[in-house]
């Protein structure tokens, strides 16, 4: 193949010669580039180095020679590219030229043969396609990191159209680069991420509740789900927190960001909310210990959280929301209703005083709290997803593991999701028959003066008899009621309540009043003839708290567990 004559179809090849002719009638114009009279010698008469090309620098050093590209045939230049060159022409694709680091690489092949026979390299590629399309189109394709089967080299392929002579005219120019050095460094960087993604899923999971508390009145379930091999891990949590009095602390939080780090913030938020739990606050000055908390743990990080408390007694749920999305209540009849503010900004920016509010969650109803993985999608507004998920919770049956599966497939959560989701899932059951005997309230107010604390124990006597509870719980609950009473008398203040209940697992003690003023457990002396009712009640009780109740006063409890049947 004479590649003089189909070198000049090449794209420009035309455009660069008639540039070098138009410069050479300039210069003989201008009279550059003349030949000397002299040949072999300078223009000064001293002979010439045949070593040197060009003219000097002015200073008499002389310069190397440096060959010309247009000196250079087609089949020179392609010949001394390291990367693989194959020229092919026809509807066959019929081999017209290899250069040598192609046959050093796959060996000598025949001229004129098919590539379909002659060059299975190209179809291990998946190259063959490829050449067909290029024919057709007449324009160059591209193909990135293919690689051969078996794990062999890697090439990014540039196949460009060209013309032949002849009735077979039209041909395809093959290169092959190789990068497999490049893969198999692609490959390493996403093994690295693979196994960083995995260490973070691995943390978060392990960080996140092993088994969920499972309230008297409540019936919980929960779900995360990890983003997508694509997508990294973010820092969802959730958390379901018995406080006591049969009132349960529920939690789901965000921490903006991704990676091990964000599932590390997320593990010392948690441990923060479980530890501030326990102190029995309002839902917002949990939140405003968690802001400063959140500032100090990572400036540069920002989270969002919803903190609410379930008083079975109020069938109330009290909450507070850092910048989190609204909690949506589903009522008995499939009426969605979506908390109102108070909503403050994320934790972590500091500077503003969160506040509370409450919505009804009475019997029958289902509450949904969830991060924004859920209901977030890009192009949409985010209460487009709101309303999604309210529409999906409206037709929601079952329990609550069902209704959380449900969810999730609603809003098309999958493995391959673009960001990590976290669904906590409440409902109040309704109770009928023999389960709603199970389940008792009853409440005495009391005036005060001297016949406070005898009317107390009688109440308490009647109704714990009532209840069929055995004598000796009947007793120990008596007692309890009869030293929370004292001591609501002795410190407190007016208004006063003893109230009673009963749930499937224990028996609960509550005694409230007006002053503010939580008691503590001290040792008393032999001498003191007070300070001992805490005391006692921490001993005969299963637990026992206290805690400040909106409006002012305070609330003191214990509690009992039941002896299994």
């Amino acid at each position: 193949m004479n590649f003089t004559r189909w070198s000049a179809r090449f794209p420009g090849t035309q455009r660069r010669a008639a540039a070098r002719t138009e410069h050479a009638a300039a210069q003989a114009k201008r009279g550059e580039g003349s030949v000397p009279a002299a040949r072999g010698a300078a223009p000064d008469g001293r002979p010439a180095d045949p070593t040197v090309s060009g003219t000097g620098t002015g200073t008499g050093t002389p310069l190397a020679a440096v060959p010309s590209p247009d000196e250079l045939s087609v089949r020179e230049l392609l010949g001394r590219l390291p990367a693989l060159v194959a020229l092919v022409h026809g509807p066959e694709h019929r081999i017209a030229y290899l250069n040598d680091a192609y046959t050093a690489g796959f060996g000598p092949r025949p001229t004129g043969a098919p590539a379909a026979e002659a060059l299975p390299e190209l179809g291990e590629l998946g190259l063959l396609p490829l050449l067909d399309q290029v024919l057709r189109s007449g324009k160059p394709r591209t193909a990135k990191n293919r690689t051969a089967p078996g794990g062999g080299s890697s090439y990014t392929v540039t196949c460009t159209p060209v013309a032949f002579p002849g009735p077979d005219s039209a041909g395809v120019l093959i290169h092959l680069a190789d990068v497999t050095d490049h893969a198999e460094a692609v490959d390493r960087l996403r093994a690295s991420e693979r196994r960083q993604r995995e260490a973070a899923v691995t943390l978060q999971r392990s960080l996140l509740p092993q088994e969920l508390e499972q309230p008297d009145d409540l019936r919980i379930a929960a779900t995360y789900q990890p983003g997508g091999t694509e997508a990294a891990v973010g820092g969802d949590w959730y958390d379901v927190i018995t406080l006591g009095a049969g009132r349960t602390a529920l939690v789901i939080g965000d921490v903006m960001g991704r990676g091990v780090r964000a599932a590390a913030v997320m593990g010392q938020l948690r441990t923060a909310v479980r530890a501030y739990a326990r102190l029995d606050l309002p839902p917002h000055e949990v939140l405003q210990l968690l802001d400063g908390l959140a500032a100090e743990i990572d400036a540069s990080q920002i989270a969002t959280c919803v903190y609410a408390v379930h008083d079975p007694n109020e069938g109330l749920l009290a909450y507070a929301s850092a910048g989190h999305l609204p909690i949506l209540v589903r009522d008995e009849d499939g009426t969605v209703r979506r908390a109102a503010d108070p909503t403050g900004p994320p934790l972590g920016t500091g500077g503003w005083l969160h506040s509370s509010g409450t919505i009804a969650l009475g019997p029958g109803s289902t509450a949904v709290l969830y991060t924004d993985g859920l209901v977030e999608r890009r192009g949409e507004d985010i209460d487009e997803g709101v309303s999604a998920l309210a529409r999906a919770l409206s037709g929601a049956q079952g329990t609550p593991a069902v209704i959380c599966d449900r969810l999730m497939r609603a809003l098309g959560v999958d493995a391959d999701h673009d960001d990590d989701v976290a669904v906590l899932v409440l409902q109040h059951p309704t109770r009928t028959g023999a389960d709603a005997e199970l389940f008792h309230n009853a409440a005495l107010e009391l005036l005060g003066g001297i016949e406070a604390a005898p009317r107390a124990r009688a109440f308490a006597q009647g109704v714990l008899a009532s209840w069929r509870f055995p004598v000796e719980l009947c007793d120990l609950g008596v007692l309890a009621a009869s030293e929370l009473v004292a001591n609501s008398l002795q410190h407190g203040t007016p208004p006063m309540r003893l109230r009673l209940r009963r749930t499937d697992r224990r028996l609960i003690i509550e005694v409230t009043d007006g002053d503010d003023h939580l008691p503590r457990r001290r040792r008393a002396e032999p001498a003191d003839e007070t300070g001992r009712g805490i005391s006692i009640i921490a001993t005969i009780a299963s637990s026992w708290g206290s805690r400040r109740t909106p409006g002012g006063g305070k609330a003191v409890w214990c509690e009992f567990a039941l002896p299994d049947k």
